[in-house]
């Protein structure tokens, strides 16, 4: 039995510590209670994991990927419209929660598996990672939702990086995601997802509309100065001054009341978090769970870029939220299940599959 790092499951407390703190500002009573809950789900489901090992559950990823897959078309014809997008799953009593994050999780163990045992040398090399990715990639932007795709888009390409590609075909793409947009992409954009894009461009344009949440959201970093105005003294806020401030916009509500500093210490525990899973992936002598490892970074390392960057002006408004920040039942479970598989699979990573 190999010993494992404790650093990781450090890391992550700190972060879980901080994510509470926050939302207990952020949230209502009852939203803090039933994160609270969905926290201790999160915590049986964790064990389970690392009592199962990772031969386990590579053995059980095609079934997860295949399941998320029939949720997701479930999500399509039976799932409830919320603020104008299906994204939820209801099944009887329990709470509702977002197959695209389980859609997430079974893309990683299975784009692994493909990745490992076929090495792209040639066009004919992205059949089988494309015809993995293309079907949750493609369910999930119809719901519509925009942030859930493109963070399953970064998966895909991140582990493809990984993998190792040539340049000319890295150029290829490039190009055509920069002729597709215009032509086939943008005019296919709900309406106010174009406008959150044109609103990125000059969000005083609208200042009441479609910038409205950034404006705020930047009044808010910028008020709190260097230590903040204390827990639960933010008035952009506790005011109700910016939208969704319990979910996609905490880093505001984080920053606004505890300041650069407060701010400066979440992204360095991020940071922290990242590179220690490159170490741990780098520490793994067998390919395919490098690429497992590597595939969590792509999906954590995305939403939080995309998620602080929408907060300070630098990224259109996508909906992606703050990985074990931001309130979300079925964000947080994916979450510190992902990084149950990076731990089990770092600590039986001398043990072939």
């Amino acid at each position: 039995m190999v010993r494992s790092d404790p650093s990781l499951p450090v890391l992550v407390l700190l972060l879980l510590g901080t994510g509470l703190l926050t939302l207990a500002s952020a949230a209502s009573e009852g939203e803090f209670v039933r994160q609270v809950g969905f926290l201790g789900v999160s915590v049986v489901v964790v064990a389970g994991v690392l009592w199962a090992g990772k031969r386990r559950i590579q053995r059980f990823a095609p079934h997860l990927y295949l399941a998320s897959l029939a949720m997701l078309v479930a999500v399509k014809a039976f799932g409830p419209v919320i603020n104008g997008a299906q994204r939820w799953l209801v099944i009887g009593p329990l709470p509702a929660f977002q197959p695209s994050e389980l859609a997430k999780l079974g893309l990683i163990l299975t784009l692994a598996a493909v990745l490992h045992d076929r090495p792209i040398r040639s066009l004919g090399g992205y059949v089988r990672p494309l015809a993995l990715a293309l079907p949750p990639f493609a369910l999930v932007l119809i719901g519509p939702d925009l942030g859930g795709a493109l963070v399953i888009a970064a998966i895909g390409a991140g582990m493809l990086l990984v993998r190792g590609l040539p340049w000319r075909h890295v150029a290829v793409a490039a190009a055509v995601v920069a002729v597709a947009f215009p032509g086939a992409i943008w005019p296919n954009l709900e309406p106010h997802q174009q406008q959150r894009v044109a609103s990125f461009m000059n969000p005083t344009a609208d200042p009441q509309g479609a910038g409205y949440q950034v404006i705020q959201s930047t009044i808010a970093i910028g008020s709190g100065g260097l230590t903040g105005k204390g827990w639960k003294q933010g008035t952009q806020a506790q005011l109700g001054f910016i939208p969704f401030h319990h979910t996609d916009f905490i880093f505001p509500v984080l920053a606004e009341e505890g300041g650069f500093l407060a701010a400066v210490v979440l992204l360095a525990l991020f940071g922290l978090l990242f590179w220690r899973l490159v170490a741990m992936a780098s520490e793994c002598p067998y390919e395919k769970d490098q690429f497992v490892i590597m595939g969590v970074l792509s999906l954590l390392a995305f939403q939080v870029v995309v998620n602080v960057g929408v907060t300070l002006g630098l990224a259109p408004v996508t909906g992606v939220t703050l990985p074990l920040v931001s309130y979300g039942g079925t964000s947080l479970l994916s979450t510190l299940t992902a990084l149950a598989i990076v731990f089990v699979t770092y600590r039986d990573r001398y043990a072939d599959w």
